[in-house]
C-alpha cells in the first residue's frame, strides 16, 4: 500500500483502544496514510468508563509536536482531547511556530460514559483562542450545545448552532447528529458559502465508542490527501458508518467500532 499523506494527531490515549490516539492511528493507517502523534493525556478506561486521567507535562506535549513535525512535516493535523487552558496555549504556540496547516478540531469534552475530559476555563479558551485557528470543527450535539449555550433538538437547531459556531471564527463546522432520537441520522456541514446535510440510516447499537475520534481522523486523512473539506466529511462519514456496521462485540459497555473495515489483507498474508 502506498502512503498517501502524513497526519499529525494531538490527542489523549485510550487504554481500551477504541477511542483517542489508538483509534486515530488505526483510522489514519487503514485509510492509507502515515500517523504521527503528540499525546496530551493518558487515560485508564474500558468500554464501561474512565478510571483515571494522567496529564502529560506541558513541555513534553510541545516537544512531541515540534520535534516530530520538524523532521516529518504533516499534511494535516487532527486535534482531539485538550484538557486544560495550558495545553491549549501550548498547542497553539507550537502550531503557530511550525506554521501547520489543514487543522481539524474534534472538541472532546465528555467521554461516552459521562466523564468530563476538559475543564470549564479550557472550554472558554477553546472558543476564544483555538477555534478561529482551525479549518474545521466537528462537535457532536452535546458539545455543540456547550459551545453555543443552546439546546439542540432538531436538524434546524443543528443548522442554527453551526452558524453560531461559525461566528466564533472557524471556517467550517460539521455537527454530528447521532444524539438526536431519529431513525435517520443527519450530519450538518456549514460554512459561509454553503450548507450540506449528509443523511444515513442510523444503526441501532451501543457499540459506538470512539466514533468522534475516528471521524475527525478520517476527515483529516482525506483532507491531507488533497480532497476538499466537504468531500472529506462525506468520505469520513461513510468510513465511520461502515466501521459501525462491522463492529466487533467487545466489552460489556459501549464497545468499539471496526477501524479496519477499509483494510484489505492480501491473500499471501492470510
Amino acid at each position: 500500500m502506498k502512503i498517501n499523506s502524513k497526519i499529525l494527531i494531538i490527542a489523549g490515549s485510550d487504554s481500551s483502544g477504541g477511542a483517542g490516539i489508538q483509534a486515530d492511528i488505526k483510522s489514519v493507517s487503514s485509510l492509507g496514510s502515515y500517523a504521527m502523534t503528540a499525546i496530551t493525556a493518558v487515560t485508564a478506561q474500558n468500554t464501561k468508563g474512565v478510571k483515571s486521567i494522567i496529564p502529560i507535562p506541558i513541555k513534553e506535549i510541545s516537544n512531541q509536536i515540534e520535534f516530530t513535525s520538524k523532521d516529518i512535516k504533516p499534511d494535516s493535523v487532527k486535534i482531539g482531547m485538550l484538557y486544560s487552558t495550558q495545553v491549549i496555549e501550548s498547542v497553539l504556540k507550537s502550531i503557530k511556530k511550525l506554521k501547520l496547516k489543514k487543522i481539524i478540531l474534534d472538541p472532546v469534552m465528555v467521554a461516552k460514559g459521562g466523564t468530563k475530559l476538559i475543564d470549564d476555563r479550557a472550554v472558554l479558551d477553546l472558543k476564544k483562542k483555538l477555534i478561529n485557528k482551525v479549518d474545521l470543527i466537528t462537535p457532536n450535539i452535546p458539545e455543540a450545545e456547550i459551545l453555543t449555550a443552546m439546546k439542540i433538538k432538531s436538524t434546524d437547531d443543528m443548522k442554527n448552532a453551526a452558524y453560531k459556531i461559525l461566528d466564533l471564527g472557524v471556517k467550517n463546522v460539521l455537527i454530528k447528529g447521532g444524539h438526536l432520537r431519529s431513525k435517520i441520522l443527519k450530519d450538518v456541514f456549514v460554512n459561509k458559502k454553503e450548507i450540506a446535510i449528509f443523511t444515513n440510516k442510523k444503526i441501532k447499537t451501543k457499540n459506538t465508542h470512539g466514533t468522534g475520534c475516528t471521524l475527525s481522523s478520517a476527515i483529516a486523512t482525506y483532507y491531507g490527501c488533497g480532497k476538499t473539506l466537504k468531500k472529506s466529511c462525506e468520505l469520513g462519514i461513510r468510513y465511520v458508518n461502515n466501521a459501525i456496521k462491522t463492529r466487533p462485540n467487545f466489552g460489556k459497555g459501549n464497545g468499539p467500532i471496526n477501524h479496519l473495515n477499509s483494510f484489505i489483507i492480501e491473500k499471501k498474508f492470510r
